[in-house]
């Protein structure tokens, strides 16, 4: 062996030895500490945990090693924006009255997306960010079509919310909570094109006013930023990823699945992804495209920007 190729493989090892300990400089120098506490928000059939899975995957933990406060809001998983708002809002005053904290850094999923941003509406004083990841915040085609297909009073209609309110009951039996109100014919009329118009109407903050570009990253004192999937089907082996494929059939623009690249945006466009739409945050339990981004990687790199803001 060559003088050459022995120092070569010297630095090859000494590179995969840092890159091995990387992760644990990062949790070792508080690499997530936000000066405000996270809030993570699930979106349509959402749930904090259900059976033992977090439906943020892995994010929740891996914030905390780097020194984050994180927390998991558990919302209406089949409601309005604004009554998910609301049961949000009262968490956050419950986790600032915890913690002692001024604000919160909210961060939702698809329509926890418009979810976070209601809160920012009505209360900006108690937050410090909103971060839109895949959010509908100019509604989706994917409810359009469901809508026209099954109008309000039809038979259609009844197949549907028939069929969402079976799947809000499992969600309420694997999580055990059962209090929470759900209104089927509310949740797809707030992620309809109409009714995210309508919602923009009184809570615009952050949405670009045409076109794909950025919106405002700055209002009342509240930081605004997004990010989002652009590829419907990653892994062969994830389940999702078949349904994913067929509703992407729906759309005529770049997508994740569920919501269009361009609805996604949201004040500061952090980066578009080959992600789906639960790649995003990290489902089905971790699998995604062999070499797209970690989301757990994202989150954890979305709380450093966060702490360099002093947020």
């Amino acid at each position: 062996m060559t003088r050459f190729l022995r120092r070569a493989l010297r630095g090859l090892a000494l590179a995969a030895a840092c890159l091995a300990l990387w992760p644990v400089a990062q949790a070792g120098n508080n690499y997530t500490q936000t000066r405000n506490p996270i809030v993570l928000v699930h979106g349509l059939f959402g749930f904090d945990t259900i059976l033992g899975v977090d439906y943020f995957y892995g994010i929740p933990q891996a914030l905390r090693q780097g020194g984050a406060q994180v927390y998991v809001a558990q919302v209406s998983a089949d409601n309005s924006t604004e009554v998910r708002g609301e049961q949000l809002l009262a968490q956050v005053k419950t986790i600032l009255a915890l913690t002692g904290a001024q604000k919160v850094n909210l961060i939702g999923h698809s329509h926890g997306g418009p979810t976070v941003r209601y809160v920012a509406g009505v209360a900006p004083q108690l937050v410090a960010s909103i971060t839109s990841v895949a959010g509908p915040n100019r509604g989706t085609r994917l409810v359009d079509v469901i809508l026209g297909l099954a109008p309000h009073g039809s038979v259609q209609e009844k197949v549907v919310t028939g069929a969402m309110s079976a799947l809000t009951g499992l969600v309420n039996l694997g999580t055990g909570n059962k209090n929470l109100p759900q209104n089927h014919v509310a949740a797809l009329e707030s992620l309809s094109t109409a009714g995210s118009l309508r919602f923009n109407q009184r809570f615009n903050a952050g949405v670009p006013t045409s076109g794909c570009g950025d919106g405002a990253e700055l209002v009342d004192g509240v930081r605004y930023y997004s990010w989002t999937g652009n590829k419907p089907s990653t892994n062969l082996l994830d389940p999702s990823d078949a349904m994913l494929t067929a509703t992407s059939l729906l759309f005529s623009e770049p997508n994740d699945g569920q919501v269009p690249v361009c609805s996604s945006r949201l004040g500061k466009t952090i980066g578009t992804y080959a992600h789906n739409h639960f790649d995003e945050v990290n489902q089905v339990l971790g699998l995604r495209g062999l070499f797209s981004p970690d989301p757990v990687v994202l989150y954890r790199e979305h709380a450093h920007r966060l702490q360099a803001q002093g947020l």
